[in-house]
């Protein structure tokens, strides 16, 4: 399958994976993550069950806070 990751083009071998899934490939491994399929936000606790397909626009920014 062929996805836009971070306005970058991947490809991986398998049809569809979950978000936990794309996470542990791209070894992503921020605490504080927000995650956008198609522009909707994927809830941390929907990481497990949200899938990702070909041709999906997918959105992982880590979130950085400071003073």
């Amino acid at each position: 399958m062929k996805i836009i990751l971070n306005n970058t083009q991947e490809t991986f071998k398998q049809d569809k994976m979950t978000v936990n899934e794309l996470l542990e490939a791209k070894t992503f491994t921020f605490k504080m993550l927000v995650v956008r399929i198609n522009g909707t936000l994927i809830k941390k606790d929907e990481y497990n069950s949200a899938t990702i397909r070909d041709s999906d626009d997918v959105m992982v920014l880590h979130l950085v806070s400071g003073g």
